[in-house]
């Protein structure tokens, strides 16, 4: 595929920044399994960045930050409760139950794609009842899977009732960047001071090349982690390559630049065509996705000029997805051409 994509921001490339770390760490031999002084460096820039005491690893990809994170806390008799729209749920095919061995419980969201308190505490039953699946963990996606972000009091609330509850709190992060710009936010504020246990940190989408990071901010939860995370297969035999990735996108705060400029770009794009009158936007524009209903017979010529995911078949509703490499001017050819197809209605 020559052309960009609306698609999603894992189809960009790596930030040069990024490309040149990984060289740079290539030159000399290091030790294996991340013994290496590149992850070494790397653990202490996240403490730095996020301010607080963590423990941090490094593995592959999505799914796999998702399902060690998860899995490294739980018990097969345990389970998960999720948004039915979580990509946990939906689009990590039944890696969570095969690997965690646990129930996902998908949860309703609210018009904004959200869990609401209030739906949490119905589903928290049966405590204690050896016949019914036992809760132990929640997993929130921020910003969620319509692009909108929970904020920081949100966040708070959950936390605080997760934690006198005794549940883990667990984010899938992976455009944690993106909702933090949209805040105005630190990283801290966002996860620790929220009561979040445990968190994953997307890399790919963002503009790293490969590679996720599991941050555990409860230490209670990090006594078997090693052995989950080689048994998870998802222990990199060379992690510098993950690792110095991620020690680059931090201490040179890559990601402010990445996550501005790409939700900037969804707000480009969503000022563009929210008064055509064939469109009708679905969701608040808060970090760098667009999602809007049109016109089906739109579709295929739209995807010509820039591919992109119809999200709902039956509604028509797309995602128009920016990336840290989203033009200007590929914003801007994109309305146009979309303000051509509207004046044809």
């Amino acid at each position: 595929m020559k052309k960009k994509s609306f698609a999603s921001d894992n189809y960009a490339g790596a930030m040069p920044e990024i490309l040149r770390a990984v060289v740079d760490a290539n030159t000399m031999h290091a030790r294996a399994y991340g013994y290496d002084e590149y992850t070494q460096q790397a653990k202490e820039v996240f403490k730095k960045a996020f301010d607080c005491d963590l423990d941090v690893n490094f593995v592959f990809n999505g799914t796999g930050a998702n399902v060690l994170g998860l899995g490294s806390v739980l018990e097969s008799y345990n389970s998960v409760l999720c948004a039915d729209t979580a990509h946990i749920y939906v689009d990590e095919s039944t890696a969570p139950e095969t690997f965690t061995g646990c129930r996902l419980v998908p949860l309703k969201t609210n018009s904004d794609g959200k869990i609401e308190l209030a739906t949490i505490k119905k589903a928290i039953i049966r405590r204690d009842d050896e016949h019914h699946p036992q809760i132990k963990a929640l997993t929130l996606t921020q910003p969620t899977e319509y692009g909108t972000v929970y904020s920081l009091e949100e966040l708070r609330t959950i936390g605080s009732f997760l934690k006198e509850n005794d549940i883990i709190f667990h984010i899938d992060g992976a455009r944690l960047f993106n909702a933090i710009e949209n805040l105005q936010c630190t990283l801290k504020e966002m996860t620790h001071d929220v009561m979040v246990d445990i968190l994953s940190v997307g890399g790919t989408k963002i503009g790293l090349l490969f590679g996720e990071a599991v941050v555990h901010f409860n230490r209670k939860y990090i006594n078997s982690f090693k052995f989950k995370h080689k048994q998870s297969m998802q222990l990199s035999s060379k992690t510098r390559f993950i690792s110095v990735q991620f020690q680059c996108l931090l201490e040179k705060e890559l990601w402010r630049r990445s996550a501005a400029h790409s939700n900037r770009m969804a707000l480009k794009l969503y000022d563009g065509v929210k008064n055509l009158s064939n469109i009708k936007i679905t969701k608040p524009v808060q970090a760098n996705s667009v999602f809007a209903i049109i016109p089906e017979e739109w579709n295929e010529i739209l995807q010509a000029q820039t591919p992109f995911y119809i999200w709902d078949e039956d509604l028509n509703e797309v995602r128009w997805m920016c990336a840290f490499d989203t033009t200007e001017e590929e914003v801007e050819a994109f309305i146009k051409r979309i303000e051509e197809l509207n004046r044809k209605i």
